[in-house]
């Protein structure tokens, strides 16, 4: 490829972003300009980063507000990524991770409960690290969810912590950071948002757990409730769990 083409294209090495910030929305419309402004306003504490929102197939206005946001110099070089129905959060997170530049990712919600100045040291735990890069998770101390979604997110976690042993005292913030590889290397299936954990542990991953902020969501109500949550997510442990048991991972690769 000439040289002018990779130039126009922004993948050549020299501008190519150190992290990746993610989030998937469906229907946020309203919480999209708030999120965005503090997103513009933690860049300045990251290194070289790059910002993209996935839309799984919301149907009102998100798309639009997510181009007014890149329109209006909020966040000028924002890349906005569609899916032409809904496919759930796992699967966006797959297709944000698979087009991200940047060699680590950080993922947050788009309804505003995550906080966005959380991302430097969450990036810093990541890149600091001797060995190793660690796959680091937010951990909620201070919920500000209602009590019964709070007391079905103890149950969930204290469920899935017995039955993976994974470390982790809460999967269910979409605050996390990572190396993409690491990602990359999964199998894909709806919830692998939630066991990140123990699937990137099983293969060598060290956790490392964060306190970090949360919030009301700012406008609009959760997509999933209470008791839907709970079918799916016992499923899905039993699921991981046998992915776990029949994965054979070599410890060391070696070519001669």
């Amino acid at each position: 490829m000439p040289k002018a083409a990779i130039q126009e294209t922004g993948n050549g090495a020299d501008d190519r972003p150190v992290v990746s910030i993610i989030a998937v929305v469906l229907d946020e419309r309203d919480n999209i300009r708030p999120l965005c402004q503090e997103i513009a306003a933690s860049l300045a504490d990251l290194p070289a980063a790059e910002v993209l929102f996935v839309d799984d197939g919301s149907t009102d206005g998100t798309v639009a507000a997510l181009e007014a946001v890149r329109q209006d110099g909020i966040l000028p070089d924002l890349r906005i990524i569609s899916h032409d129905r809904a496919c759930g959060k796992s699967a966006g997170l797959r297709t944000g991770i698979a087009a991200a530049r940047g060699e680590w990712v950080i993922t947050l919600d788009g309804d505003g409960q995550d906080n966005p100045v959380d991302f430097a040291p969450m990036l810093g735990l990541c890149r600091s690290a001797s060995g190793r890069a660690p796959l680091v998770v937010g951990v909620r101390t201070k919920r500000q969810d209602n009590i019964s979604r709070r007391l079905a997110s103890r149950f969930a976690n204290g469920l899935r912590r017995r039955l993976l042993d994974d470390g982790c005292p809460d999967t269910g913030a979409s605050l996390k950071a990572f190396r993409r590889e690491d990602f990359l290397c999964l199998p894909q299936f709806e919830g692998l948002h939630r066991f990140l954990p123990s699937l990137m542990g099983r293969r060598g991953v060290p956790l490392v757990c964060m306190p970090v902020h949360h919030r009301n969501r700012l406008h609009g109500s959760s997509k999933y409730t209470n008791f839907n949550r709970a079918l799916v997510g016992i499923r899905d442990i039993l699921g991981v769990m046998w992915l776990n048991s029949r994965a054979r991972i070599p410890k060391r690769v070696t070519e001669r």
